[in-house]
Formats: C-alpha cells, sequence, structure tokens
C-alpha cells in the first residue's frame, strides 16, 4: 500500500506544480485552490507512505516521479522544448527511479 501512496504523492506533486503555473503567479484562483489541494494531497499521501517506506526511498522517488512528470506536463500542456539530449537524461531519471524501487530494503 505504502508504494500506491508513493506513487499517489508523485501524481499530485505534477498536479500542484502544473496548476501553479496555470495559476499565473496565484492570480487565476481556481487554479490557486487546486494547487492547494493538490500540495495536500501530494504531502498527505507522503506522510502516509513513509509510514512504512524508508525515507531515502520515499523522498527521492516522490520528486523523481514529480520531476519527470513536470517534465511530461511542460511538454505536453505548455509546448516545452526539451533537447534531445534532455530526453537520454529524462531515461537514466525513470532507470534510476526504478532501480530504486527494485533495491530498496524493505
Amino acid at each position: 500500500m505504502a508504494w500506491l501512496y508513493l506513487g499517489l504523492a508523485g501524481i499530485f506533486e505534477v498536479v500542484w506544480a502544473t496548476t501553479m503555473k496555470l495559476s499565473d503567479g496565484f492570480t487565476k484562483w481556481p487554479f490557486v485552490l487546486a494547487t492547494l489541494l493538490g500540495m495536500v494531497f501530494s504531502f498527505g499521501f507522503l506522510a502516509l507512505a513513509t509510514k512504512t517506506l524508508p525515507l531515502s526511498t520515499a523522498y527521492p522517488v516522490w520528486t523523481g516521479i514529480g520531476a519527470v512528470g513536470a517534465i511530461l506536463a511542460g511538454v505536453i500542456i505548455f509546448g516545452d522544448r526539451i533537447s534531445p539530449i534532455t530526453w537520454v537524461f529524462v531515461v537514466l531519471l525513470l532507470i534510476s527511479l526504478v532501480g530504486i524501487n527494485i533495491t530498496h530494503s524493505h
């Protein structure tokens, strides 16, 4: 269950980061509220995950999900341009996340 919580925490991190950008500097209230809710859910699920997962595993995976998700949101939603070498590093980050997941100690 902890890994599910951690995955949800990462997804909500992407939600709050994306809606924060859409809030236009906290001037568009629906997006401000979505940002705050995303933060609450992200931190809440992270807190649940860290009840059983080690912090040394949970935190890097959470931030990694957020980083990859933010890159994808930037490209898909905001039309950000990412260089080919950046995509190589995104793939390396994904490989690292999988490696942390596989090798973490119970």
